[in-house]
């Protein structure tokens, strides 16, 4: 410690890298200084506002004396009563709202402290790369070990379940999971999830999924891990509306499954906070209520985006999978430029920010991801000065 520090980080906040999205955003506030143009494909916050009847259902709770006191962790009956309703409607899955449902202030707060009340110091978590850097992250807070599985474009992105159960669920505790996958844009089936659940069972294993982007879907509507026989025995899986909705500010989310899972969460967090602010519940529940009609035009805003972005990008030499669900674009620029040069190029030549796959994890490397997070106008542009760029 140098002496003009008076104190010292501690050693769980010393084991994780600079927050991938911290370390993008000082680059792109450089070029911000520096006088550039700057069309920011990087974070995944969504340029569309929240809809206007959300808006408008948030603005009377916030005038109903009820919401201005201790929500409370469980949160009220008549909010989780819509979340059930919702995933019997979405996922014909029936969950009890009393034992099975715990609201989040945004699944990311939900997934960085569920490992706290099941992973002890030295366990193992088996956490996926390239990945959401919070998977990481909560293994290392709860003092747990993280072990790495790689998702790799071969295998659709997805963990070769067979090489696990062979020898990567031995020892482990718990293991993230994340699909329709972000960065890479990749989705599972219900095969897949039956697959994953029968060995998770068979080595006690716990699964956390992470659905956040279950909602944003070009094709075919992607599955929850709880429809499958016997997860909930042994799965959580984390919900968000901040893409469903365009709600990332309202920090508005929810765990769902086994019983005994969603409690040890609820646990830890009676002990942190205090419950989704009851207007935000409000406003959620309304959401749900009006899933189909709210959702459907941002998801066609969205597939726009995303068939402009993609087939722009392969006139260029890119090279990318299809893509049907979330709002990224997983792609290899032209020759062999590292994620990290590709990044620092596209700033300092285009004046157009993504992020380094690289920063996901190991496998990343090669990659960049872009969020469709900016107008079609917009993506044009960008377009047209990534063409301008010689990568040679």
């Amino acid at each position: 410690m140098s002496q003009n520090e008076r104190f010292e980080f501690s050693e769980r906040l010393k084991l994780l890298p600079p927050y991938l999205f911290v370390e993008v955003d000082r680059m792109k506030q450089k070029a911000v200084e520096e006088g550039v143009d700057i069309i920011n494909l990087g974070v995944g916050d969504p340029d569309i506002p929240t809809p206007g009847p959300v808006r408008e259902v948030m603005v009377r709770a916030l005038e109903n004396p009820v919401n201005h006191q201790y929500p409370m962790g469980k949160g009220k009956k008549s909010y989780r009563d819509q979340i059930a309703d919702f995933f019997k409607m979405r996922f014909d899955v029936s969950l009890d709202p009393g034992k099975e449902i715990h609201p989040l202030i945004g699944s990311k707060e939900g997934i960085a402290h569920f490992p706290l009340a099941f992973i002890n110091p030295g366990d193992k978590v088996l956490v996926p790369e390239p990945a959401y850097p919070v998977y990481n992250s909560a293994v290392r807070f709860a003092g747990g070990v993280p072990v790495y599985f790689s998702l790799t474009e071969d295998n659709g992105f997805l963990p070769d379940v067979d090489s696990l159960a062979e020898s990567g669920f031995d020892g482990a505790g718990m293991m993230f999971i994340n699909y329709p996958n972000n960065p890479t844009g990749a989705s599972c089936s219900t095969d897949f999830f039956r697959k994953l659940i029968e060995a998770a069972l068979e080595h006690k294993v716990i699964i956390a999924h992470d659905a956040a982007y279950s909602e944003m879907y070009y094709a075919d509507p992607p599955p929850s891990i709880l429809q499958v026989p016997g997860a909930m025995e042994t799965a959580v899986e984390f919900h968000s509306l901040s893409k469903t909705f365009s709600m990332t500010g309202w920090r508005s989310g929810w765990a769902c499954g086994s019983a005994e899972l969603v409690s040890g969460l609820a646990g830890i967090k009676d002990n942190i906070d205090s419950g989704v602010f009851g207007a935000v519940q409000d406003a959620s529940e309304y959401a749900l209520s009006k899933y189909e009609e709210l959702t459907a035009p941002l998801r066609k805003t969205y597939n726009r985006r995303l068939t402009l972005m993609s087939d722009g990008l392969r006139r260029l030499g890119w090279k990318l999978g299809e893509i049907s669900a979330t709002f990224y674009i997983w792609a290899r620029p032209p020759g062999n430029t590292g994620s990290a040069e590709a990044v620092k190029r596209l700033i300092s030549e285009a004046g157009v920010v993504c992020t380094p796959g690289s920063g996901f994890g190991p496998s990343g490397e090669g990659y960049l991801r872009f969020a469709l997070t900016r107008d079609e106008s917009r993506i044009n542009e960008a377009l047209d000065r990534i063409g301008r760029i010689s990568w040679q």
